[in-house]
């Protein structure tokens, strides 16, 4: 009786043992558990600004409003002015190059006393900046002015010659719709109105609409 008591016992101590001994082998509760890093995630490419491609030849029109003073006019000469442009512009990144010719055609009277102030002619340089959508720029050039029916008797026609220089912007409106506006300051001192006291000069303001091809 003794003997099996003591057998009974042993075999109950035992059995837990070989359980814990089985599961360990098995990998169980005593397996390590592995710990997966995360995986880095890639950082998201700069985004970078490109400007418009102002490049090509254009041609349109425009309509605005000029003002005339000196060489004996009024001063209250003005009006409006309305006429076509051609042009081509070269895109160079952040700067865009750009020549151009434009005619107006004028409804200002009493220039010079008792003339009319017939038509502008010019031909510009152009230098501008790449914003994008937008197109500011600063403007040159040379201009010619005919006055017809100056003079005492109202029989006279002039020519005047001068430079001019001026502000402008052009916006993108699609592929190829440009519209924008210019101001201009002339002065003429050349051709009839050489020598004169007052030099005769003008500012316009115009809108624009261009097509581009």
């Amino acid at each position: 009786m003794t003997n099996t008591f003591k057998f009974a016992r042993t075999a109950m101590l035992a059995a837990p043992l070989a359980l814990a001994a089985g599961m360990a082998s098995a990998g169980g509760l005593a397996a390590p558990v592995e710990t997966v890093a995360p995986t880095p995630m890639p950082a998201p490419a700069p985004v970078v600004m490109r400007g418009t491609d102002w490049s090509g030849f254009y041609l349109g029109g425009q309509l605005g409003y000029g003002e005339v003073t000196g060489s004996g006019t009024d001063e209250d000469v003005n009006g409006a002015i309305y006429g076509v442009h051609a042009g081509y512009m070269y895109d160079l990144g952040a700067i865009v190059l750009g020549a151009e010719v434009d005619y107006d055609m004028s409804n200002i009277d009493n220039v010079g006393g008792n003339g009319d102030l017939d038509d502008i002619l010019r031909v510009k340089g152009r230098v501008g900046y790449d914003a994008g959508q937008f197109l500011p720029y600063v403007t040159g050039g040379v201009v010619r002015a005919n006055v017809s029916g100056a003079g005492p008797l109202g029989d006279t026609d002039l020519e005047a010659d001068g430079d001019f220089y001026g502000l402008g912007v052009a916006y993108k409106f699609s592929d190829s719709i440009l519209v924008g506006g210019e101001v201009l300051q002339h002065k003429f001192y050349e051709g009839d109105v050489e020598g004169s006291d007052n030099t005769l000069r003008a500012t316009t303001a115009t809108a624009r609409v261009s097509f581009q091809f």
